[in-house]
């Protein structure tokens, strides 16, 4: 029902208003652009966010223990600064919910958080008879958000879109209890939703190569990320060339090609280790990575500057000091990955890259959007398991360090938040015009 002439959306998201992660960021960053478009969000989510203090929202926790393990975790994490009080009421928890956790994983082996979908339902169906909202958005991040959207639109005859981060079905995965439930559920949404779009364009091809009922259904959307409140300062070349990676490793992610890479730069000239350094920023640190470092020969270039978190004493957001580190960087480190996975997917930290206009390498696999879009804007797009032309690159990147060439590109990215809600919707309305 449009209150006033605003429609109301009911949007489902397990990781909404989650400081500095990408299933948040995604649909965060897109609620001040909705607002001014005429939508009025009813968000459901998780409680491991925070509260929006803007749209109405509302904070649940899953049927289930794994899940509900999960998110209390990072809720109690949040709000006890004591690390020794919170490990004691997680172990109590965890106690708690051993025998519980033990019978749903031998018995139900799928994703996390797919509990969250069934009190989701309940509470969606609540907001649906009190507030009528015109149309369902689930937008995941975690499946059980599409699931909860499923079951909701088949049970109040609502428009349903749907809003797919990462490719659900991989190819060359091996077939388990969770692969079969991602297929399941990548065929209901291609079959039942009204609207849904993924973030890439092979992702989409490859979608409806598997399901071509789809048909002009299916759309890309690249997702985008909001300039920060605060400006960005103008490039000052430091006494190194910093080089920063910024987000989460893994054994799939890491940094082991990049420093065989600088390892070769450093072999033809020993003294360029003491002009470059490597700051890395996020979690911890994968296996791969931890013995690609211990056995990189230079120590002294790597610096581990861990996760910056919300500072309790300025306020500020653990993203808005990312990116005012990035922003300072001399070039941003970008790893994609070498599974076949990247082929369907480009790291949401991209898009934070590309607003601060600063120098991006990036070490591609078999992506040629991601590719395309990085050389564009001027930035370097590698093959991620090539060595020579990592090295190459670093090489042309100190050169232009030396000789102060690394001032800020000047080119705004296109790829913004408000862009993407502009097209959701533009898609949302067409659906609702054609229901009338």
């Amino acid at each position: 029902m449009s209150e006033g002439n605003k429609q109301v959306w009911l949007v489902l998201s397990h990781g909404f208003n989650m400081d500095g992660r990408a299933a948040s960021q995604t649909i965060t960053d897109k609620i001040p652009h909705l607002l001014s478009l005429g939508v009025e969000p009813i968000v459901v989510s998780a409680i491991t966010g925070k509260k929006d203090k803007v749209v109405e929202h509302h904070q649940i926790l899953p049927a289930m223990p794994v899940a509900l393990r999960f998110d209390l975790r990072h809720f109690l994490k949040q709000r006890i600064s004591s690390r020794y009080i919170y490990r004691i009421a997680m172990t109590v928890i965890s106690l708690v919910l051993l025998p519980f956790i033990l019978i749903e994983k031998l018995f139900i082996r799928i994703e996390t958080h797919w509990s969250w979908a069934i009190t989701a339902y309940f509470t969606g169906a609540r907001i649906i008879r009190a507030r009528k909202p015109e149309l369902i958005y689930s937008t995941g991040g975690a499946y059980s958000a599409h699931l909860a959207g499923y079951w909701l639109a088949r049970r109040f005859d609502l428009p349903w879109i749907a809003e797919i981060h990462d490719p659900m079905v991989v190819d060359g995965q091996v077939i388990n209890m969770r692969v079969r439930f991602s297929g399941w559920l990548e065929g209901v949404i291609c079959k039942h939703a009204d609207v849904v779009w993924w973030f890439t364009e092979e992702a989409l091809a490859r979608a409806r190569a598997r399901h071509p009922e789809i048909g002009e259904r299916g759309h890309c959307i690249i997702p985008g990320a909001n300039a920060p409140e605060f400006l960005r300062t103008p490039y000052q070349r430091g006494t190194h060339l910093i080089i920063g990676h910024f987000g989460s490793l893994a054994e799939t992610r890491n940094l082991e090609i990049f420093l065989q890479g600088l390892r070769h730069v450093l072999e033809k000239n020993p003294k360029l280790a003491e002009h470059i350094r490597l700051h890395l920023y996020g979690g911890g640190i994968d296996t791969v990575s931890a013995r690609a470092l211990r056995d990189f020969p230079h120590p002294s270039m790597i610096e581990q500057l861990g996760r910056l978190e919300t500072d309790p004493e300025t306020g500020e957001s653990g993203r808005d000091q990312v990116l005012k580190r990035m922003n300072a960087a001399d070039c941003l480190l970008l790893l994609h990955g070498t599974t076949p996975f990247c082929e369907e997917y480009i790291p949401s930290k991209m898009y934070e890259y590309l607003w601060t206009q600063r120098p991006i390498l990036a070490l591609v696999w078999h992506n040629p959007q991601m590719e395309r879009m990085l050389r564009e804007l001027g930035h370097w797009a590698v093959t991620a398991d090539d060595v020579d032309s990592i090295a190459t690159a670093l090489e042309e990147l100190q050169a232009r360090w030396m000789k102060n060439e690394l001032a800020d590109s000047g080119i705004a990215s296109p790829y913004t938040a408000k862009a993407a809600a502009g097209s959701i919707t533009s898609l949302a309305r067409s659906v609702l015009d054609n229901a009338d």
